[in-house]
């Protein structure tokens, strides 16, 4: 899978999670709390190496 589905599956399943507290399917604690959890849990989606466009690279004149 590409690094920016990873990306996109995450923001999905965070906005799951705040829509299942809104419906009151999911407690407010433990939606507060989620996004800090998936980020932990699966940190390959927001840090990643290969980017097309690094920073941190320096460009030689």
């Amino acid at each position: 899978m590409k690094q920016i589905h990873a990306s996109l599956l995450l923001a999905a399943s965070i906005i799951g999670i705040a829509l299942l507290a809104v419906a009151g399917i999911v407690p407010q604690e433990a939606a507060q709390i989620a996004p800090f959890l998936l980020l932990a849990l699966f940190p390959g989606a927001w840090l990643h190496r290969d980017r097309s466009c690094s920073l941190l690279k320096r460009v030689r004149p």
